[in-house]
C-alpha cells in the first residue's frame, strides 16, 4: 500500500471498496460469459437431436462438425468431438428436466443451469445422465455452497440426493459469494471415507483437511505397523522449502512411506511430484538401515491407462489409489492401496 492509503482512513476503505467492487464485476462478467457459452452448447445439441444429424450425415457426423467449425473457427477451443458430444447430452438431460416440469419452460432464460461453469455441468452429465432430477439438484446445490468441481464431484459419491430427497425447488440459488471456490473457478474457468458431519458448506480445502484426518486415522488403524510422522511436513530440498501432505514410517517394513492427497482426478504431473518428494526422504531422512520409501496417490478418481502410464515413466515405488465419501471402514477391506505383502514382495 501506498503512504497515502497508510495515513488517511478515508482513501484506504476507498481503495477497498474499489477492489471488492471490480471483484464483483469480475465475476458478473464471467457469468454473462459462462451464460452466452452454455446457451451456444444448449443450441447446438438441440440443433443435433432435431435435425437428426448423426443419422443423417453418418456415424463421423461428430469428427466432421468438430473439424468444419474449427476450420470456421480457427483458434476456437471447446468444438472437440467431445465436447459436441457433451453438448447434445446437456441440452437432452436438461431438456428432459423441462419437459418433466412444464411449469417453469418459461423460466428457461433465467434458469440456474447457465449459471455454473461448462467443467461442472461436463461432471454432472457424466454421474447424472438420465437423472435430470437429480442433475438439476446438483446444479442448484453447487450454486447455493458455492462448489468447485472437486467438492461438486466428491458429493455426488455420498448419496446426498437420495437422503435429501427430491426437493429440489424449494430453495433459491444465488450467485457465489467472491470468496467462494465457484467464484473462483468462474474466473480460471477405492478408499471410503465417512463424513457424518461434512457440511454442504465444504471448500476445498477443508475437504482436504477432513480426508488426511481420515486417511491417517485408517492408516494408523490397519494394524500394519504405520507411524504417522507428521502433517504438512517439511522438507527443505535444496534451497526450497516444501511440504508433504502426510509421512509415514513403516515398522514393518523399515521404509518411509509418503502420501498425497488430490481432491480431484488424477493427473500425470501428480507423479513428478510425488516421485520428487520420494526421492528427497531417500535423501534426507532415509537411514542405511532403512529400505527405500515408498510413494501412495490418492485420488478422487483415475484413468487407469493414464495412471499406468504415468507409473512407467518414474523409477520410483509409487502406488495410486482411489477414495470413495461413504464408509471410512469397509467391513470386506481390499480398495487399491498394494497390501503389506505385495509391497513386501515388490521390495523383495
Amino acid at each position: 500500500m501506498t503512504h497515502l492509503a497508510n495515513i488517511d482512513k478515508d482513501y484506504a476503505s476507498w481503495i477497498e471498496e474499489l477492489s471488492q467492487r471490480y471483484k464483483h464485476s469480475q465475476i458478473k462478467a464471467a457469468t454473462h460469459v459462462n451464460s452466452e457459452m452454455l446457451q451456444f452448447y444448449w443450441s447446438l445439441g438441440k440443433d443435433i437431436v432435431t435435425l437428426h444429424a448423426e443419422s443423417r450425415w453418418g456415424e463421423k457426423f461428430l469428427v466432421n462438425l468438430s473439424s468444419d467449425l474449427r476450420a470456421k473457427l480457427p483458434g476456437v477451443k471447446g468444438l472437440s468431438e467431445t465436447s459436441i458430444g457433451y453438448a447434445k447430452r446437456f441440452y437432452l438431460l436438461y431438456n428432459e428436466w423441462f419437459t418433466i416440469h412444464p411449469q417453469v419452460v418459461g423460466e428457461l432464460q433465467d434458469s440456474a443451469i447457465w449459471r455454473i461453469p461448462w467443467g461442472h455441468h461436463r461432471y454432472i452429465i457424466d454421474k447424472c445422465f438420465n437423472e435430470p432430477e437429480k442433475a438439476m439438484f446438483f446444479v442448484r446445490k453447487t450454486l447455493e455452497n458455492g462448489w468447485s468441481r472437486n467438492v461438486l464431484l466428491n458429493f455426488m459419491d455420498t448419496d446426498l440426493f437420495e437422503r435429501q430427497g427430491k426437493a429440489i425447488t424449494n430453495f433459491k440459488a444465488s450467485l457465489p459469494v467472491p470468496q467462494s471456490d465457484l467464484a473462483q473457478e468462474m474466473t480460471k474457468d477405492p478408499y471410503k471415507f465417512d463424513f457424518l458431519a461434512m457440511t454442504e458448506g465444504y471448500r476445498e480445502k477443508e475437504l482436504k483437511d477432513a480426508l488426511e484426518v481420515n486417511i491417517r486415522n485408517f492408516l494408523l488403524e490397519l494394524g500394519t505397523g504405520f507411524a504417522y510422522m507428521g502433517r504438512e511436513y517439511r522438507l527443505m530440498i535444496g534451497q526450497t522449502e516444501k511440504f508433504i501432505d502426510m509421512l509415514f514410517y513403516n515398522l514393518n517394513l523399515r521404509c518411509y512411506v509418503v502420501v498425497e492427497l488430490k481432491t480431484g482426478k488424477f493427473e500425470s504431473e501428480y507423479i513428478g511430484q510425488l516421485g520428487t518428494y520420494v526421492a528427497a526422504v531417500n535423501h534426507l531422512l532415509k537411514k542405511e538401515i532403512d529400505n527405500p520409501t515408498l510413494g501412495l496417490l490418492i485420488c478422487k478418481s483415475k484413468d487407469n491407462v493414464l495412471a499406468q502410464y504415468a507409473l512407467e515413466s518414474s523409477n520410483q515405488p509409487i502406488g495410486i489409489s482411489e477414495y470413495e465419501l461413504s464408509k471410512l471402514y469397509p467391513t470386506d477391506f481390499k480398495g487399491t492401496l498394494p497390501s503389506i505383502e505385495e509391497i513386501e514382495n515388490e521390495l523383495k
